[in-house]
């Protein structure tokens, strides 16, 4: 009732001042008790499009705005048929291996926890026991020496790094990667932050030149062409940093899943946490819609940080932090991660093993030291565009490299992830890949 005397006051069927039948006619006339038209008026009433006058009844409310223009029906589009092919092995980066998730383990803590006194948000800087656990996890697994208090709880990297932005203000220039993460330039942007590309080379993200006040970077493994970055240029950025009063943040991304060598320290160990913020994540490691990660920021810029987000709330759910709380100090965490890095290195040699069976050497591959993807370098007579359309047309999905580059490119790139599936859909789909690229 409600919807359709609003539809004809809106197209003018019933005209301004015009007079609507009382309630009890109206009723009769639809065979609907009074209470429906009584609720339906009331609400025309409330919402503006119906006065009243009493002794007298109700009358339609003149509008000086023309709604007609708002109500033109809009034709829906002919149904299309989908010619396109499903996708059957889709090579995301982002993606993990789900069936390796503790699910029995994760539901008794989720229990545990999933309580009345939870139910509330927890302090915006995140709970101090897991902010407490992760400071212990960084010390042992990374080399990160710092406390709780340093420690900040946030919903992902993008997040985090749009409080820093708003801290750091808008007259601040950082360097980026290039090529390097698009969703770190986009946020960065969306800031109003002016931007700097700092060119990568073999030995990772090289010292900058131009005047920037941050510079962030993935030395673990850099993305997405994957090489570590040397203790070399580590020290050298260091320098550069302690020199021009700068701050490096450190996005210690796939550092949990390195395959070839000893584990290589991150900078805000051998920086002590003077000129790092060191960014941490657990989507990787557990399961990207967890949505947990964390900032550790020196303790020179603790106050200033606390003082400025003193009206912020956490954007993380209390149960789910205090569940992973207990993962981390039950020594699962641990565990979990030594299990993954069997299961992920066992992946990336299949993976290695069907590029080399089934592709030619005008493919290269290229950072397979650490992480969840590879890259694969494209002879000249293929472009990138024309690889993933040959790719999707067979069902599989790989993922293009020049979007993480702020300049063209000499040669052409596919990014290709593998921890979401299974050893046998590797094999079937690289070699499935290596027939139509080839």
């Amino acid at each position: 009732m409600y919807e359709q005397i609003k539809h004809a006051i809106l197209t003018k069927k019933l005209q301004a001042q015009s007079q609507l039948p009382s309630k009890r006619m109206f009723a009769n006339q639809l065979s609907v008790s009074i209470h429906t038209i009584k609720e339906a008026y009331e609400q025309l009433l409330a919402e503006g499009y119906i006065y009243s006058i009493e002794r007298s009844g109700y009358f339609v409310a003149p509008f000086e705005f023309e709604w007609q223009q708002l109500l033109i029906q809009k034709k829906s589009a002919p149904a299309t048929k989908n010619n396109k092919t499903p996708i059957q092995f889709d090579f995301s980066n982002g993606h993990v291996d789900k069936e390796a998730f503790p699910f029995t383990t994760w539901h008794k803590l989720m229990k545990k926890h999933f309580s009345a006194d939870n139910l509330i948000t927890s302090p915006w800087q995140g709970e101090h026991k897991l902010r407490g656990e992760i400071a212990e996890y960084v010390g042992r697994s990374r080399g990160v020496d710092c406390e709780a208090s340093q420690v900040f709880i946030y919903s992902g990297t993008q997040s985090q790094l749009q409080t820093l932005c708003q801290f750091f203000g808008s007259q601040t220039h950082v360097g980026l990667e290039n090529p390097g993460f698009t969703r770190i330039h986009a946020t960065l942007q969306h800031c109003g932050l002016s931007t700097h590309a700092i060119p990568v080379d073999n030995h990772g993200v090289t010292v900058p030149t131009e005047t920037i006040h941050i510079l962030y970077t993935t030395p673990a493994h850099q993305f997405p062409l994957g090489m570590v970055m040397s203790i070399k240029r580590r020290a050298a950025l260091l320098q550069w940093a302690n020199s021009n009063e700068a701050f490096i943040i450190e996005d210690d991304y796939d550092s949990e899943f390195r395959y070839k060598g000893l584990p290589i320290p991150s900078l805000a160990n051998m920086d002590k946490l003077q000129r790092v913020i060191y960014f941490g994540t657990f989507s990787k490691i557990l399961i990207p819609s967890l949505r947990i990660s964390y900032v550790i920021l020196p303790n020179s810029l603790i106050e200033a940080f606390n003082l400025f987000n003193q009206e912020q709330k956490s954007v993380v759910s209390k149960v789910n932090q205090l569940v992973l709380a207990d993962f981390i100090e039950q020594g699962l965490l641990d565990k979990h991660i030594s299990k993954m890095r069997t299961i992920y290195r066992k992946k990336q040699q299949t993976l290695l093993t069907a590029i080399n069976t089934h592709f030619s050497k005008e493919f290269q591959v290229i950072g397979e030291s650490s992480g969840l993807h590879i890259i694969v370098t494209l002879p000249k007579r293929l472009s990138e565009e024309e690889a993933i359309q040959r790719a999707l047309s067979v069902g599989i999905k790989v993922y293009p490299c020049s979007t993480s580059f702020q300049s063209p490119t000499e040669y052409a790139m596919i990014l290709i992830g593998y921890g979401g599936l299974s050893i046998n859909q590797i094999k079937e789909g690289i070699a499935l890949l290596a027939n139509v690229l080839q």
